[in-house]
């Protein structure tokens, strides 16, 4: 009689599905464009910002060349003016999911938003939230203070630190939400979480994560591509957001771009904000890193260390036969 586990493996119908994940600048992209056209697969964005239609340059959204012909599903499908939560991410991949396995093809998930991608495979269940309007301005507002983002996250840290742990006191709007988890519900979004989490996930994954193995070959690539932006007319989206920051709201807490505003106001030159924003950029990507070596069971791949590809293309193989 085949061993336990063997019979499960027989007989587990779930879909499968591929992900793509790790720090920023890493060639999430390409790699999964590639082993989309390798097994006939169609890419999932799990980026935050790339949702945006506008938003190009910023958020490193793939161009079509880029693509290599392979259908990207979410995005361009807000406006910058338009919320978008990691619950709204969880619906809409996973009816993209849906859609992508009954076409017989496989949906391979590229992002390295660790909450989306995590959030996604282990196939969380978030509830409606009924929204505290006058409470959220007033978190706004404090935001918008001198240092207000830092006494935001610690009074999140104070109530929530995991949460706190995995973000840093720019990224105000998930740290709002997060404190609108714990204040409406009275548990943590930490806590939420794990209630949601089903025993099972809807489907199968594989998920492999790129960095480098040596973290100032991580760095170099992160300010070469600071300076790539700026030649792709990264100034130019950025003084957009800054004009339209009222409204923008999301974007203008983004790496990428609030790093410039500075220099929109006149208080800073180009020079000193573009050093800031490759500081932020290494900050982000340290982050990134923390959360996907805490989160699931990834397999590590180097980007600078093996041919990723052809590794990446035998465990996808494996996984999938």
């Amino acid at each position: 009689m085949a061993a336990l586990s063997e019979q499960l493996e027989t007989t587990d119908a779930r879909p499968r599905v591929v992900a793509v994940c790790g720090p920023t600048g890493t060639g999430k992209t390409a790699l999964a464009a590639a082993l989309a056209r390798r097994f006939g697969g169609e890419v999932i964005s799990a980026d935050s910002m790339q949702v945006y239609k506008g938003l190009d340059v910023g958020t490193a959204k793939a161009t079509p060349a880029e693509r290599q012909g392979v259908p990207h599903h979410l995005l361009d499908i807000r406006t910058p003016a338009e919320p978008f939560s990691v619950a709204d991410f969880v619906a809409e991949a996973g009816a993209c999911i849906a859609d992508i396995t009954a076409r017989g093809r496989l949906p391979i998930v590229a992002g390295g938003t660790g909450l989306y991608v995590t959030s996604l495979l282990e196939g969380i269940a978030f509830t409606p939230q009924r929204p505290d309007p006058e409470r959220r301005a007033a978190w706004q507002r404090q935001a918008a203070g001198e240092g207000g983002g830092q006494a935001l996250w610690a009074e999140l840290n104070a109530v929530d630190p995991a949460t706190a742990a995995a973000l840093h006191p720019h990224q105000t709007g998930r740290i709002i939400r997060a404190l609108e988890v714990y204040h409406t519900t009275g548990r943590t979004m930490a806590a939420q979480q794990a209630a949601a989490r089903p025993a099972q996930a809807p489907w199968r994954s594989l998920c492999l994560c790129l960095t480098c193995r040596d973290r100032a070959n991580l760095y170099a690539r992160l300010d070469a591509r600071v300076d790539a932006m700026l030649q792709n007319g990264l100034l130019a989206e950025a003084e957009r957001v800054w004009r339209y920051r009222d409204a923008y709201k999301t974007a203008a807490q983004a790496i990428g771009y609030k790093e410039f505003f500075p220099y929109f106001a006149g208080t800073a030159t180009v020079g000193e904000c573009t050093a800031a924003l490759k500081r932020a950029t290494r900050r982000y990507a340290k982050r990134q890193l923390t959360w996907f070596h805490h989160h699931g069971d990834p397999v590590w791949l180097y980007i600078d260390a093996e041919d990723v590809e052809t590794k990446a293309a035998a465990l996808v193989e494996r996984f999938l036969h």
